[in-house]
């Protein structure tokens, strides 16, 4: 049962209403999850919305590596709806069924790809020691080039933000959905 009840639209002031038309009409199309716990608050909503649509859809990174990012912060968190969301979308992005099992499962995944071992390897460090080796950092920075490293870490941040929301407010799975992280 989550601890806010949900929004109900119609009920909401005119700051609300503007940034849930808002979140309705751009690239997402719909408010759902921690966007809805937000709405309590329209300002963080539709701050925390514009960065994430960003983050989701305006990167450099292409959208395989920002799913591996938001996968590896979603079971960092146990966040069962962001993986219930991003799960299906990282596999059609090309990661690979066994990768997005063991991230999962939180074990370290055998990569093919540079890149996603680079990102895997940056955001598993960072998620869990809170900081990146000299080692980890040359690497990463080398394949992935300093701009797609800064923004690396804005997706981290924002779906750690979406997660903490997911876990703090209880936001549930859709009706029907398995817990992920059971």
């Amino acid at each position: 049962m989550p601890r806010l009840p949900d929004i109900d639209p119609a009920t909401l002031d005119e700051e609300g209403k503007r940034v849930y038309d808002a979140i309705v009409a751009g690239p997402r199309g719909v408010v759902q999850g921690p966007l809805r716990v937000w709405l309590n608050s329209p300002t963080l909503a539709d701050r925390a919305q514009a960065l994430g649509a960003f983050c989701r859809y305006g990167t450099s990174l292409e959208p395989r590596l920002s799913e591996l990012a938001i996968l590896i912060t979603g079971a960092f968190w146990r966040a069962g709806f962001e993986w219930h969301v991003h799960a299906p979308i990282a596999a059609k992005t090309g990661l690979s069924a066994g990768v997005i099992e063991e991230i999962r499962r939180g074990a370290t995944p055998d990569f093919t790809r540079d890149d996603e071992r680079c990102v895997y390897s940056f955001a598993h460090e960072l998620l869990r020691t809170h900081r990146v080796s000299t080692e980890t950092y040359a690497e990463a920075e080398s394949v992935l080039g300093a701009r797609r490293l800064v923004e690396l870490v804005g997706i981290l941040g924002y779906y750690g933000l979406i997660s903490m929301t997911i876990c703090a407010f209880e936001v549930p799975l859709p009706e029907g959905a398995e817990e992920p992280f059971a």
